[in-house]
């Protein structure tokens, strides 16, 4: 079987990823002169840029400062300390529409977020500087969403939760994708295309370098998308209405397993010429869930795959596996991998 990846819309992608990686980020953070020194600390450590693209005004708050708000700014962090120091600087960051969260060590949300006069939803608190630390790398996520990539590729606290958000969405869409299909096999570009690109985003959140060598490295994803759409197919003859459900099922744990083995393998220091393997032993491991052969729980052998790109500017993926859907069968409900559990983000 062939399935097209249009090599030249992948190196699109590539491009607007530099693009927004290359964007301008400006910072601006107040630090109560109370605050607590390992909550200081930790916040120095975290915002050490990592490129000339991110600029950073650290300012110490002293009680009856107020602090001078920069419109430009993307983004107002401010560490608390156990008076009202920064409820003045807070309003007038407010005040200019500058995104603006408040940090807070060892206390209670709802107190901070009362004594400061602050937005209950940008006040972070936590009872340690790691998961304080955390708590801002989402937030940033979600509040400078049109420079996480670029926040990312400067402060190594913001990737994981960049690649996370990157690998809901891109398997909420496979999900509504697999699920919806009418014509059979018309899912498979868009869902390899989608997982492809996002293997592309969580790469450029963690800095990796992309261009045409990355390209070649999606064989794998092409081969994990072209197995799990065999596996659904197959299982449709076995649940007659139900159909709908199992593709929509593959098509989101698939793209889910892929993406944080990605994501895990570049968060522990591996580079893109390893990066295959660890995608096809997710796809193998998420496939091997979903089907079985004559009654027995079986790794699907895995599919060869070209990734030389054609003249046509398209990758073609040989399949060398043809299982008959009467082997299928579905397997027990205890699943053969953890997908990692949803995190809370205040108190």
């Amino acid at each position: 079987m062939a399935l097209p990846l249009d090599i030249r819309d992948l190196l699109s992608s590539g491009a607007r990823l530099r693009e927004e990686r290359e964007k301008p980020v400006r910072l601006a953070v107040f630090i109560d002169t109370e605050a607590p020194d390992a909550a200081v600390e930790a916040l120095r450590e975290a915002l050490r840029p990592q490129t000339s693209t991110a600029r950073l005004h650290i300012e110490p708050v002293l009680p009856g400062d107020v602090m001078v708000v920069d419109s430009a700014a993307d983004a107002v962090v401010a560490l608390a300390g156990p008076g009202n120091t920064l409820a003045a600087s807070l309003t007038r960051s407010r005040d200019n529409f500058v995104p603006t969260a408040v940090l807070g060590l060892g206390v209670e949300r709802n107190e901070l977020s009362h004594r400061l006069d602050h937005p209950l939803l940008d006040t972070l608190v936590a009872d340690d500087t790691e998961e304080l630390v955390k708590a801002l790398g989402k937030w940033l996520e979600d509040r400078v969403s049109g420079k996480r990539i670029a926040l990312a590729s400067n402060f190594a606290f913001v990737r994981r939760a960049v690649a996370e958000e990157s690998i809901k969405n891109t398997a909420f869409q496979n999900g509504v994708i697999g699920g919806v299909a009418i014509i059979p096999g018309a899912d498979m570009p868009l869902m390899t295309a989608n997982q492809a690109k996002m293997i592309l985003q969580i790469a450029a959140a963690y800095g990796e370098p992309l261009g045409v060598e990355r390209i070649k490295e999606l064989g794998a994803v092409i081969g994990g998308a072209f197995l799990m759409r065999t596996v659904a197919r197959q299982a449709l003859t076995l649940i007659p209405g139900f159909g709908w459900a199992i593709k929509a099922g593959i098509g989101y744990t698939g793209t889910i397993a892929m993406g944080y083995a990605a994501m895990n393998y570049f968060e522990n220091g591996g580079d893109v010429s390893g990066l295959a393997e660890k995608v096809r032993e997710a796809r193998d491991k998420a496939v091997a869930a979903v089907g079985t052969r004559r009654g027995k729980r079986e790794t699907i052998p895995a599919h060869a795959w070209v990734v030389e790109p054609g003249a046509d500017g398209y990758v073609t993926v040989d399949s060398e596996s043809d299982l008959p859907a009467s082997d299928v069968a579905l397997p027990p409900a205890d699943g053969d991998f953890d997908l990692p559990a949803a995190e809370a983000t205040g108190r």
